[in-house]
């Protein structure tokens, strides 16, 4: 399988005319995974946790919309046997991995994957951040790589771009600096360049005017290193502007 990274929309995303169908588009160009493992801008938690692996309520982590985005349902079924692997792959001396039986989907995975697929028949499991420090996120994808070769889709949700206050919802006007990082962005992609991306809090043009906080771009890291052998392979799947904001979305292999 291969990697993802989706810039993944607030619960609106299902209405805008365009996104829901560019990922419907891309899921249906993809191989059927037989597991999806997500992790999401919106659980931070150290040591890494573990979310449910059986179907439990979806967690709305998000206020003030409108109630019939609190009435969405995504009852796929838990993955069990996933994250039986991800224990063993993840947890060594000094690093434990925790379970959170209770802890349903966030908003950073059940939206996007209602639109990629809505049958909600494969096995989904979540797993938290533990940190935003690339270089570690980076280690954590690539120890999660050898889940690629058993059919588990491995996707990290965030957003190219996150600055809420730069967000235009009514025109979508797109702020220069959100337009600079989001070419800096796709050119150190293409060139694989690895470094500045590690570093992009410091080398990329208007780091900290796109990304305030970091949370919403360090999930690309874990897909990088679930990546990491077939950069050559990655390429953009979706891109454009949403509200002011980037969803760059990229596909590894």
């Amino acid at each position: 399988m291969p990697a993802l990274y989706l810039s993944h929309g607030a619960p609106p995303l299902a209405d805008d005319p365009l996104w829901p169908g560019e990922l419907a588009a891309w899921s249906a160009d993809l191989p059927r995974p037989k597991a999806i493992l997500m992790i999401s801008a919106h659980w931070e938690e150290a040591p890494l946790a573990i979310g449910a692996t059986e179907t439990v309520p979806l967690l709305y982590d998000f206020w003030g919309f409108p109630k019939r985005y609190y009435q969405v349902t995504y009852a796929a079924p838990g993955a069990p046997e996933v994250a039986e692997k991800v224990r063993k792959l993840l947890r060594h001396p000094g690093t434990p991995v925790h379970d959170v039986p209770d802890r349903g989907l966030d908003h950073g995975a059940y939206v996007p994957l209602k639109e990629m697929y809505p049958g909600a028949d494969i096995p989904v499991l979540q797993i938290s951040m533990p940190t935003l420090d690339p270089r570690k996120l980076m280690e954590i994808g690539r120890r999660l790589a050898p889940l690629r070769e058993e059919g588990v889709l491995i996707v990290g949700s965030g957003f190219f771009t996150h600055n809420l206050r730069a967000m235009d919802f009514q025109h979508n006007r797109v702020p220069s600096m959100i337009a600079e990082f989001d070419d800096w962005g796709r050119r150190a992609l293409e060139d694989q360049d690895l470094d500045a991306l590690l570093d992009f809090e410091h080398k990329a043009p208007a780091g900290s005017f796109a990304h305030p906080r970091t949370e919403h771009f360090a999930p690309l890291f874990v897909t990088l290193g679930a990546g990491h052998e077939d950069m050559a392979a990655q390429r953009t799947v979706i891109d454009g502007f949403w509200s002011g904001m980037a969803k760059r979305s990229l596909q590894i292999g």
